[in-house]
């Protein structure tokens, strides 16, 4: 006698991600669009549950190397869930497989709206901006389609990154690591690269954090071995409260110049601020033994010090 028929919507969703989980991508597009057909049969209004299989058979669609179903599916759960973060990055794979890169950016773009720490969008967005500057030139920008504003509501805050991030950050370090003696820009790439870091830095002064990032991250996308481009990136984000990424950035900066100073100490304020105070009075301890009268790195070592008493 043969297994129980999957019957329910939750069974044959589980069905469907176990399929998937198995390589089995034709499979579970079938039990989602069954799951799809019976979640609608039953007349009620449950769009989180439709919204989710939407986006699960996109996922099948994309591994199947469907890319116009995909943009299809998740355009659907787009429209019964707006700003879903998955569906976002499954569209903006299929439109980048199929080079429509102004769109791709747009659903990229989108997702850092949301959470600027997704390494997949923040990677996504280097590509298409170096293939946008390929293909449409230094005016690329005005040539995007108009990227929506995301809702406050719907932005994620750094106190809850998911355990698939970090795992994702991980593996993208080591091919970062791995690969960097090999890569070199060439010298256009760091003289664009120069610009805007320039444009990011007149944006600071002007008090614009938040398209600084934007600069910044542009200049990283042609050249990623300039620990002050990092740094600078790092105040920006401590602006924004931003601490866990400012962390970050400075991190990026001393592993390219370890005697960056102002790296030391914005990742000591970051740390500071996320009451990581035994890393932050390192940091400080560092930053002293190259810089010992550094007048406001020994106050922050006076507060750190209270915090740690």
């Amino acid at each position: 006698m043969g297994p129980k028929l999957a019957d329910s919507v939750d069974e044959l969703r589980a069905a469907g991600n176990q399929s998937f989980r198995n390589g089995q991508f034709a499979e579970a597009t079938v039990l989602y669009s069954r799951a799809l057909r019976t979640l609608q049969a039953q007349g009620g209004s449950n769009p989180e549950e439709e919204s989710i299989l939407f986006a699960n058979r996109a996922a099948c669609h994309l591994k199947d190397g469907n890319c116009r179903d995909c943009i299809k599916d998740c355009t659907a759960a787009l429209a019964l869930m707006p700003f879903s973060m998955k569906p976002l990055l499954r569209r903006a794979s299929a439109y980048e497989a199929l080079e429509k890169y102004p769109l791709a950016y747009v659903d990229y773009r989108t997702v850092l709206q949301i959470d600027d720490s997704v390494a997949s969008a923040l990677e996504g967005i280097n590509r298409m901006t170096r293939a946008l500057v390929d293909s449409l030139g230094p005016e690329w920008r005005l040539k995007l389609p108009s990227i929506p504003l995301v809702p406050v509501a719907a932005q994620k805050r750094w106190d809850s990154v998911p355990l698939e991030y970090h795992k994702e950050m991980a593996k993208r370090k080591f091919r970062e690591t791995t690969t960097s003696k090999s890569r070199a820009s060439s010298a256009g790439d760091v003289e664009r690269a120069r610009v805007l870091k320039e444009e990011g830095n007149e944006l600071v002064k002007k008090g614009n954090h938040k398209k600084a990032i934007e600069k910044y991250s542009e200049s990283l996308s042609f050249s990623d071995m300039e620990s002050a481009t990092y740094s600078n990136r790092a105040l920006c984000h401590l602006a924004l409260k931003q601490y866990k990424a400012a962390a970050r950035d400075c991190t990026e900066a001393l592993r390219l110049d370890g005697k960056n100073v102002k790296a030391l100490y914005r990742r000591a304020q970051a740390y500071k601020a996320l009451e990581d105070y035994k890393s932050s009075f390192a940091d400080i301890s560092s930053l002293l033994q190259l810089e010992p009268r550094n007048g406001p790195a020994r106050k922050l070592q006076q507060e750190v010090n209270q915090s740690l008493n």
